[in-house]
C-alpha cells in the first residue's frame, strides 16, 4: 500500500489527480450498492445547504473539477450514501501539560485511500487522512481541534451524511470540542459511528452518533466498534471490539505514553488477508498541531505548520515487523497526476505487470508538451 502526503491549499490539479485515480473504483462501488437509486443531485445539494452551508461553495468546486456528472455530484455530497463498514480503536488523554488523541485504523489495505492531505479549503489549515476523496477519517485544524472516527458496529442506515464529510465540516468550522459536539448534534450521520475528540485546552470527549441523528456523550474518551445502546453490534467477536474497549478502559497511560499502547495487542491488528489489519496508528498533538503516523513500526511525523509532501510504500503481506528499507520515501509531482493514463495503469495491473504509480507520472517534458 502507498501512503501519500499531499499539500494543496485549494482543490486543483493534485486533487484532480486523486479523483482520476480513485473515481473508477468508487463509481463501481456506488453503482453496485444502489447509489443511483438515492437522492437526486438537487436534493443532495439542498441537504448540504441546510446542514453544512459553509461547505457548499467547496462542494461546487469539487463537482466542477470532477467533471460535473450527476453521479459524481451525488457521490461527493455523501447525502444518504450506501453503507460502508470498518474497524478502529480510539482514545484521547490529557493532563495539565499535554494532550494526545491516538487512533488505530483497521481495514483491508485495498480499501484505504492512503492520502494525508494538508489543505486550506475554507481558509483555515486542516491536515488529516482522507476518505471518499474529500472527507476525513481523522484530522486536526489550526486551532488544535482533533477528531477521529470508528465504525459503530451496525450496518443500518437512515437519512444523513457520510461521517467523513461531517468530520471535514467540523474541522473546517470549529475550534473546540464543545463547538464540535454542537455541530455533530446538528448534522445527522447516515450510520452509527463513534468519535473521540480533543482540543488545545485539554478537553477530550467521546461521542456515539445514531443513524439519522442523535448524539450520546460517553464517560471516557475511548471508542472501538460497538455502542452502548440495546442494539447489538455486528461481528464483535471478529473485530474483538469488546476486548479492545476493555483494554482501553483499563489503560492508565499519560498523553506521552498513549501512542505506544496502541502499538501493542489487543489494539494492533494483523489480519490483513481478512480485511482487518492495522494500516496505521495516528497520534495527534493538539498543542503542537502535529501528527505522527506509525506504519508497520516506522514513524512518519508531520506538522500543520511545517508539512512536507512525500510518499511511503509498505508491504502488508508479511505480518512480521517492517524490515529496514521496506518503507521508502519519494516526493512525486502530484500536480501532474491528472495527466496519468489511468486506463493503461489499470490494464497493466490486470495483466500482473503493474508498476509503482509514480512511474506513470509524465515527465516534465511531457507535461510541457501537453500544456
Amino acid at each position: 500500500m502507498t501512503f501519500d502526503a499531499v499539500k494543496e491549499a485549494k482543490p486543483g490539479p493534485k486533487w484532480k489527480g486523486r479523483w482520476n485515480r480513485s473515481w473508477p473504483a468508487y463509481e463501481a462501488w456506488f453503482i453496485a450498492n444502489g447509489g443511483d437509486k438515492g437522492p437526486t443531485t438537487v436534493q443532495c445539494r439542498d441537504a448540504l445547504k441546510r446542514y453544512m452551508p459553509e461547505l457548499v461553495s467547496l462542494y461546487d468546486r469539487l463537482v466542477l473539477i470532477s467533471g460535473g456528472s450527476d453521479r459524481a455530484a451525488r457521490f461527493l455530497s455523501t447525502w444518504c450514501p450506501p453503507c460502508y463498514l470498518g474497524g478502529c480503536s480510539l482514545a484521547a488523554v490529557a493532563d495539565k501539560d499535554e494532550v494526545r488523541l491516538v487512533r488505530n485504523y483497521d481495514l483491508s489495505p485495498e480499501l484505504n485511500e492512503g492520502l494525508l492531505l494538508h489543505s486550506s479549503w475554507t481558509g483555515r489549515p486542516v491536515m488529516g487522512m482522507v476518505e471518499f476523496l474529500w472527507g476525513l477519517s481523522d484530522g486536526i485544524n489550526d486551532a488544535g481541534l482533533s477528531v477521529a472516527l470508528a465504525y459503530g458496529g451496525r450496518s443500518e442506515t437512515a437519512e444523513g451524511f457520510g461521517i467523513t464529510t461531517i468530520l471535514r465540516y467540523v474541522l473546517e468550522t470549529c475550534d473546540t470540542v464543545a463547538q464540535a459536539i454542537a455541530a455533530f448534534g446538528r448534522v445527522p450521520s447516515h450510520m452509527a459511528y463513534n468519535l473521540v475528540l480533543a482540543d488545545a485546552s485539554g478537553r477530550t470527549a467521546s461521542l456515539e452518533l445514531s443513524p439519522g441523528g442523535g448524539v450520546k456523550i460517553m464517560p471516557n474518551a475511548i471508542a472501538t466498534n460497538h455502542q452502548s445502546g440495546p442494539k447489538p453490534a455486528e461481528r464483535p467477536s471478529f473485530t474483538r471490539s469488546f476486548e479492545r474497549l476493555e483494554y482501553l478502559d483499563g489503560l492508565r497511560a499519560t498523553p506521552a505514553e498513549l501512542n505506544k499502547a496502541f502499538l501493542r495487542a489487543p489494539l494492533i491488528q494483523d489480519r490483513y488477508s481478512h480485511g482487518f489489519g492495522t494500516l496505521f496508528t495516528a497520534e495527534y498533538d493538539p498543542n503542537r498541531r502535529t501528527l505522527g503516523l506509525t506504519i508497520k513500526g516506522e514513524r512518519w511525523d508531520q506538522s500543520l505548520h511545517g508539512f512536507e509532501e512525500g510518499q511511503r510504500t509498505v508491504n502488508y503481506a508479511d505480518n512480521g515487523p517492517t524490515l529496514p528499507g521496506e518503507i521508502q520515501e519519494t516526493v512525486p509531482d502530484w500536480s501532474a497526476a491528472a495527466m496519468i493514463d489511468w486506463q493503461r495503469l489499470a490494464s497493466d495491473y490486470a495483466k500482473g505487470a503493474g508498476r509503482p504509480v509514480v512511474e506513470y507520472l509524465p515527465s516534465s517534458t511531457e507535461v510541457k508538451d501537453v500544456a
